[in-house]
């Protein structure tokens, strides 16, 4: 399998061209090797083993090496129907890069038009019930059937996204969906994140040059000031020790 070439240009963000000292190229490079021990043992332990590519920074991480690694482990991908033009232009870019056609799941198409047509085309913004329902319909109900009949999954979760996750193992037993959960990056920080998307030139988002440091639903995602918390543009009017879109719930 060969690899694009992805040209990265500069950016305004200091916060997506950190700068490459040795100790973060050393530390990088460490918890890398980390990562390939943890995902290796885990698709050799579990034969039906998928993860699960938003395309985030932190996923490109993981997608990088999975394919760079040929780790058998699935690549799934969801798709809401509103997502931003630019996702798609690097899910793309991703099959081009890496050879590879992530399996793809949409929401059921008559959950979606009942839900617009007796609440409205935007009525997320209108209550949390309204907003969780919206989330349960494009994401939370295609994961189920993505991880259908899974003995594993993974995700690029990390510990200091969010305050909900500021306990988060590298492995668990996922409750809700009876099956193992790992999350190999969340001991990083968001500068070893974007000092890997740089050292090894994966592809990524361009909205992360914009000040989006966490993207999801086009409605739902917004660009952040200097210093903001990095999960203060998803779902921004709500109490940010609750937002979540139900994917990493407990229960």
């Amino acid at each position: 399998m060969t690899f694009g070439v992805n040209i990265l240009k500069p950016t305004n963000n200091p916060a997506t061209s950190p700068e490459l000292t040795d100790a973060l190229k050393a530390s990088v490079k460490e918890k890398r090797a980390q990562v390939v021990a943890l995902l290796a043992e885990a698709s050799e332990t579990f034969k039906n083993i998928t993860f699960a590519n938003s395309y985030g920074a932190e996923d490109m991480v993981l997608t990088d090496i999975i394919a760079k690694e040929k780790l058998n482990i699935e690549i799934f991908s969801l798709d809401t129907g509103r997502l931003p033009p630019e996702t798609y232009t690097l899910m793309a870019e991703v099959e081009k890069t890496y050879e590879t056609k992530p399996v793809v799941f949409f929401p059921k198409y008559e959950a979606v038009e009942e839900y617009v047509r007796t609440k409205g085309i935007n009525a997320f913004y209108e209550s949390i019930e309204l907003r969780k329902a919206c989330c349960h319909m494009r994401k939370v109900e295609p994961l189920k059937r993505a991880l259908a009949n899974k003995e594993a999954w993974v995700t690029g979760m990390r510990a200091e996204q969010a305050a909900t996750r500021t306990s988060l193992p590298a492995r668990e037993f996922d409750e809700g969906n009876q099956l193992e959960k790992y999350n190999p990056l969340s001991d990083w920080t968001e500068q070893e994140v974007w000092a890997y998307i740089r050292m090894y030139e994966v592809p990524y988002n361009a909205l992360h040059d914009q000040f989006y440091p966490s993207i999801g639903c086009g409605p739902c995602t917004r660009a952040v000031a200097m210093g903001e918390d990095i999960r203060s543009g998803r779902w921004w009017w709500e109490d940010p020790n609750s937002k979540e879109c139900g994917l990493h719930v407990k229960n």
